[in-house]
């Protein structure tokens, strides 16, 4: 080749790293540009372009600097001779099949491909070189995979969560002797902790609710559109992760104690699991908490649909909220109720609910004596935690007996199905082991928001926002209000706390002497016989 054929021939380098930490640290792009550009020098070639791919695999063929620079060459390669040049064999693919395409679509845009490391030839002795060091450089990159594998295996078998993708209500924290470590991210991890807790005990009644709710957060991330979507409530609502465990199935890594603080009890997440299969998913409309708080919670008592609510408009232009029965047949059928007389009488309910303050403190005590007798037998409680999880523990063993000596697919199935949730139950039980020596608070801290909500539901339905609204409605109601056009509210039935309320206001009607008239005698004890001892009520004989 003459000097002058040299002067002519043009070169592209082209690059690659297979990390972001290479090329966030600044290593491997610029030498291999440099080591390149140095043999360009050499060989008397005019680097013309330089390709790069970042943080891309070598056993892909499609990467966008090859596909840059192919296309380049089969427009430059008209005009004038170019070479290829790669720092190293791995730098062009970490496939054996990947290289061998890739040679082939140089070859075909009409250059070569070239390197200070490897002398590419066509003959059978360059041509076995050059396979030998493609199949080594693929060996490498297997093997690559396969130690990261199984050291992040190894790590997620440990309790760590080792994946880099970002957790929300989690971030990753280096701890000495343990690497990184999720830890809370608050405030998210407060508001993802709410929900889960919301969906266990009823506040929330499907995975549209909890996606309402998540959308009135300002600390929960929205998508580009400002909307939470399905798929990320239902990420929030079945990632063990916020149980405090960890488990990758697929690396055959069973359900385990993670080192991660869980956002909610292993307990509490299992219910939200059961409820979510309970209830059909049913995505939430935009109105139903903004201009109709009452949709979904009231019935016509004509014939007990759900009543529904919309807008309509008058002629002089101004809108007007109606609740109505949209039930063909039914007697009220499309009877519009003026939107603040419905919502008016619900407030008026709401007041009439309101206990007494000695009603309040009559329950403030009995409360506190059943927290009292419960926190004296946490030592039995925890005793009859540690037999149930010793009889698990043997049933477990008894089946794994029984697993190795089965032989019918169907057999095994089962027994591994069993143990599979006896594994479940035994992580409950240790988790509830593990928090039967710390109390959640004291009973202040447990108990006085619930009292403050039973003292006044009113309070908080007339300052609150439409999540609280809806909140009210689930812990007062037991099921749908009975609303009659011309009557207004049949009875409510309420929920538990309120009937227990009741029952007792009326025990204290019954208890107390009502006013102008005599203490009744079952106040004034008999007067006993000489010689007689007054014997406890108790022990009186029912007889005639």
């Amino acid at each position: 080749m003459t000097s002058e054929t040299l002067t002519k021939t043009k070169a592209v380098i082209y690059t690659r790293v297979s990390s972001a930490q290479q090329l966030a640290k600044g290593h491997g792009l610029a030498s291999q540009e440099t080591r390149c550009r140095e043999f360009a020098r050499m060989k008397g070639y005019d680097v013309a372009e330089v390709f790069s791919d970042s943080a891309v695999s070598g056993g892909l063929v499609d990467r966008p600097g090859i596909s840059a620079m192919l296309d380049y060459l089969r427009k430059a390669c008209r005009s004038s001779v170019h070479v290829v040049l790669i720092d190293d064999i791995s730098r062009i693919a970490r496939d054996i099949e990947a290289h061998l395409q890739l040679r082939r679509s140089i070859a075909e845009a009409g250059a070569k491909l070239e390197s200070p490391s490897i002398e590419f030839g066509e003959d059978s002795d360059s041509v076995l070189v050059e396979n030998l060091l493609a199949s080594v450089s693929q060996h490498q990159r297997q093997k690559n995979q396969e130690q990261t594998k199984n050291r992040m295996r190894a790590r997620v078998m440990n309790g760590y969560w080792p994946f880099g993708s970002k957790i929300l209500g989690y971030r990753m924290q280096r701890r000495a002797g343990q690497g990184k470590v999720l830890v809370r991210d608050e405030p998210l991890a407060s508001v993802i902790a709410e929900a889960l807790e919301g969906v266990a005990c009823g506040r929330f009644q499907s995975q549209g609710e909890v996606k309402h709710w998540l959308q009135t957060q300002e600390a929960f991330p929205k998508n580009r559109h400002g909307v939470v979507t399905d798929e990320a409530a239902h990420r929030i609502l079945s990632r063990v992760l916020y149980a405090g465990m960890v488990e990758k199935p697929e690396w055959g890594v069973s359900l385990r104690p993670g080192q991660q603080e869980g956002l909610v009890s292993y307990e509490t997440f299992l219910k939200v699991q059961e409820r979510l299969k309970e209830n059909a998913y049913a995505p939430t409309r935009a109105d139903l908490s903004q201009d109709f708080i009452l949709r979904g919670s009231v019935a016509c008592a004509c014939c007990g649909s759900p009543m529904t609510g919309s807008w309509s408009t008058g002629r002089g232009g101004k809108k007007h909220a109606y609740y109505m029965c949209f039930k063909k047949g039914c007697s009220a059928y499309r009877k519009s109720i003026k939107r603040d007389v419905m919502e008016t009488a619900f407030a008026d309910l709401l007041q009439k609910l309101e206990p007494s303050r000695q009603l309040i403190t009559l329950a403030r005590t009995m409360f506190r004596d059943i927290w009292m007798q419960l926190t004296a037998q946490e030592g039995e409680k925890r005793a009859l935690l540690q037999k149930q999880l010793r009889e698990k523990e043997k049933t477990s063993t008894a089946l794994l007996d029984r697993l190795v000596e089965a032989d019918d697919p169907k057999i095994i199935a089962a027994y591994e199905k069993r143990l599979a949730n006896l594994e479940s139950d035994k992580l409950v039980i240790a988790e509830k082991l593990a928090s039967s020596t710390k109390p959640r608070g004291t009973f202040d801290e447990l108990f006085e928001p619930a009292l403050q909500f039973l003292a006044n539901p009113y309070k908080i339905w007339k300052n609150g926002g439409p999540a609280e609204r809806q909140t009210v409605l689930k812990l007062v109601l037991a099921d749908r209000l009975q609303y009659c056009r011309n009557e207004g509210f049949r009875t409510a039935r309420t929920s538990l706390p309120f009937r227990v309320l009741a029952g007792l206001s009326s025990q204290s009607e019954v208890m107390a002497d009502r006013k102008g008239f005599e203490p009744s005698r079952r106040d004034k004890p008999p007067t006993p016989l000489a010689g007689e001892r007054l014997r406890p009520l108790g022990h009186l004989s029912t007889g005639g």
